[in-house]
């Protein structure tokens, strides 16, 4: 769990938790279910999301709700980072009144959900989760809200043919959508611009040992000039120093999994590294000011782009609320999905023509001296991003 969340960690860790309503008595009330992981694996990820959500709400709320009209009452119970407590905690939201629903960072809770929340039309956002199979896999009342797996592979890929790489090592973990694919993604754009797969590794998730991946790295006959691996906490920090440690040098990719505080603390020993990010906040951008207001807001600066991608879910549903001009969730849902062009935090957001995994900006960082540099930002060609 971040340490900088320990302000909110008692609220967070409550069961049930309401934002207080500062609107007029006339005003309606909405619940918004937040089935989210307050503890275990997907903490570090959920934690800042939700903070940023909770902002966002409770600004909202003392401007008279979503569409300046209907108060949100946000219930908040924790899923462990468990699949089948997600889908409990789930059922008990909608038991309590849940019109729109959010789930954890991470496309296989999600889905547990989703299948609850689809039969009923219940609207349905993941705070971070990233699989593009994630819609499909649920049904038209799903949403991701991050730029997507294959999004961020393809920008990725981009910019290591732009650096010239030619040969990459794919390590892959079976045990979730987010490792086992995002890598193949960056394979499929890789090869498709000319260059090539020379080797495979997988790994089981919250292992510590990663030295028969390393050995079959120094073995390989064709030596990729890259390493591309979705791999976060804990297993990217032990697989990074183990790789070090044994004298390999080779530059690793990832994506947004690993722009977190535990992996900035690495210091030197995770530069060069290249990751992915929702934003970067340039002088004078909207990002920069939100950073700002939230630093204000919960007493410490954001610790990374999950605090602005929770606070954009407002956003969103706010905007949503007032196109539909009810609480009713079909039409939440319906006015969701027609978004185009909405100007959010860290830029546009579309949904209109997509499978409703939003087409958005991507920002490319890479570890130097200990800090997180920014490299660029870019919207990939959607004729190069691959299919899910």
């Amino acid at each position: 769990m971040p340490s900088l969340y320990r302000l909110h960690r008692a609220a967070l860790c409550a069961a049930v938790f309401g934002i207080a309503a500062i609107s007029t008595a006339s005003a309606e009330e909405i619940i918004i279910g937040a089935a989210t992981a307050q503890t275990g694996g997907l903490a570090p990820y959920d934690q800042p999301a939700l903070a940023g959500l909770r902002m966002s709400l409770d600004e909202l709320n003392a401007k008279g709700g979503l569409a300046g009209k209907y108060t949100v009452k946000l219930l908040i119970k924790d899923t462990r980072s468990d699949t089948a407590q997600t889908a409990t905690v789930a059922q008990e939201l909608i038991d309590a009144g849940a019109k729109i629903m959010i789930t954890p960072c991470d496309a296989d809770p999600s889905i547990s959900a989703g299948q609850l929340t689809q039969p009923l039309g219940i609207p349905t956002l993941t705070l971070c989760g990233s699989a593009p199979v994630l819609t499909g896999a649920v049904g038209d009342v799903m949403f991701g809200t991050y730029p997507a797996d294959n999004v961020q592979a393809t920008a990725v890929t981009d910019f290591a043919v732009s650096e010239g790489k030619k040969k990459v090592f794919l390590l892959t973990s079976p045990d979730s959508t987010y490792t086992a694919n995002l890598p193949e993604y960056f394979g499929k754009v890789f090869e498709k611009k000319g260059g090539a797969i020379v080797g495979r590794g997988t790994f089981s998730m919250g292992q510590p040992d990663f030295s028969a991946e390393i050995t079959n790295i120094k073995g390989l006959a064709d030596k990729p000039d890259l390493i591309m691996t979705a791999a976060y906490e804990p297993d990217f920090p032990a697989f990074i120093q183990q790789l070090r440690g044994a004298g390999v040098t080779i530059p690793v990719y990832g994506a947004d999994a690993i722009g977190t505080p535990t992996i900035k603390a690495l210091g030197k020993l995770v530069d060069g590294v290249v990751y992915t990010a929702a934003g970067y906040a340039e002088p004078g951008s909207k990002l920069e000011a939100f950073n700002a207001a939230f630093t204000k807001y919960a007493g410490h600066a954001p610790e990374s782009t999950y605090e602005v991608n929770g606070y954009e879910i407002g956003l969103i549903l706010d905007q949503a609320v007032k196109t539909a001009g009810s609480d009713d969730p079909k039409a939440i849902r319906d006015a969701i999905a027609g978004l185009k062009d909405f100007e959010g935090i860290t830029g546009k957001i579309t949904y209109a023509g997509t499978d409703r995994m939003p087409l958005r900006p991507v920002a490319l960082m890479r570890y130097e001296g200990g800090e997180g540099k920014h490299v660029q930002t870019l919207i990939p060609d959607a004729a190069d991003v691959p299919a899910p």
